[in-house]
């Protein structure tokens, strides 16, 4: 055993292969909790009985979606102490806003189905409100990031802005989730609402492109010298194509017989995933931008054989679980109800 932990091999493939499990964490995170955040921060512009149809929809699967983020923040602890420590203290604020909003939606998400009619309107307020902060948190962290965790009233707002784009795609993912869930009257709303978020969402992953080489020169190396800038084109390419495509496809709906309801939905995991390979490219083989990489802020070799025994037992719990929740709660949502 002794020997296979210091073959060469493994001490440099451990850590590649962490920095993997946390990504997939992290995009699974960001397409299932960001469609019911999306959700959350729709629901003040809906009616009062398609705000009970929208609860429905996420109701099986919200509690479940949110595992993912705490696998990937407990990969990070684990795997990458010396990057968690670095990165939880730049994002101190906004990770506690993250968690109050989630905190509050959570709450917010089992009292406003129990309590009288005249106090409903305040969880109500409460749902939307916590899921607009975790996410405006997340964009934020994600702005900051991108410029390398630095400070200063540059980075302030440009967190902000991709704060703000971020939120609008959470709203889309969630729209084409209730276009997918719901029919009639709100499934033509649900429409309407992912339109207008496209633009925003669009307008965010073009300033997170355009920024992040700028940012760093490493980055623009990676991105903008031959071959790579041949080898690479097909991912803005295709994403700008599935934008152009949803946005397409959004015209078309509702069709008849609900053709193609789950067309948008997919396309826009088909965004994300884009979007996050580009981001995975840039930042390779940094965990902390420019500061840290995979390597240096790993935990010891031996402690990473033992806490993937512990990986590749809960990772198959995970997909099983949630695989069989959406099978189980397939098709069309209905009011939420507890009695």
């Amino acid at each position: 055993m002794s020997e296979f932990l210091v073959n060469p091999w493994v001490i440099e493939g451990l850590p590649l292969v962490f920095a993997g499990l946390m990504g997939i964490a992290i995009l699974v995170y960001v397409v299932l909790d960001g469609y019911d955040l999306g959700v959350g921060i729709l629901f003040p512009f809906a009616r009062k009985g398609e705000q009970d149809v929208m609860i429905g929809s996420i109701g099986p699967f919200w509690d479940a979606n949110e595992t993912w983020l705490v696998l990937a923040v407990g990969l990070l602890l684990v795997a990458f102490p010396m990057a968690h420590g670095v990165i939880l203290t730049a994002l101190y604020l906004p990770v506690a806003l993250m968690l109050l909003g989630l905190i509050l939606r959570g709450v917010a998400f089992e009292f406003r189905a129990k309590v009288h009619e005249p106090h409903q309107v305040y969880w109500n307020a409460a749902f939307a409100g916590g899921s607009l902060l975790a996410a405006w948190a997340q964009g934020y962290m994600l702005g900051v990031y991108v410029l390398g965790l630095q400070t200063g009233m540059v980075a302030y707002l440009f967190g902000g802005v991709i704060a703000l784009c971020l939120s609008a795609a959470y709203a889309l993912v969630g729209a084409c989730w209730l276009i997918m869930k719901t029919e009639g009257a709100l499934q033509k709303r649900a429409v309407g609402w992912a339109k207008g978020a496209l633009f925003y969402t669009a307008l965010g992953m073009a300033a997170v492109s355009v920024i992040s080489p700028l940012a760093s020169p490493r980055i623009f190396s990676k991105w903008f010298t031959l071959p790579e800038i041949v080898l690479l084109a097909p991912l803005p390419v295709a994403a700008g194509g599935l934008f152009v495509f949803v946005w397409w496809v959004l015209r078309q709906l509702p069709a008849p017989e609900d053709k193609f309801c789950w067309v948008p939905f997919a396309s826009v995991i088909g965004i994300f995933t884009l979007g996050f390979t580009g981001l995975a490219y840039s930042f390779f083989p940094y965990v902390v931008p420019d500061q840290l990489t995979i390597w240096q802020a790993a935990s010891a070799t031996e402690s990473l054989a033992v806490m993937l025994v512990g990986a590749l037992l809960v990772l198959p719990v995970m997909f099983g679980y949630t695989w069989f929740i959406y099978k189980v709660f397939h098709g069309k949502a209905t009011h939420l109800r507890y009695d």
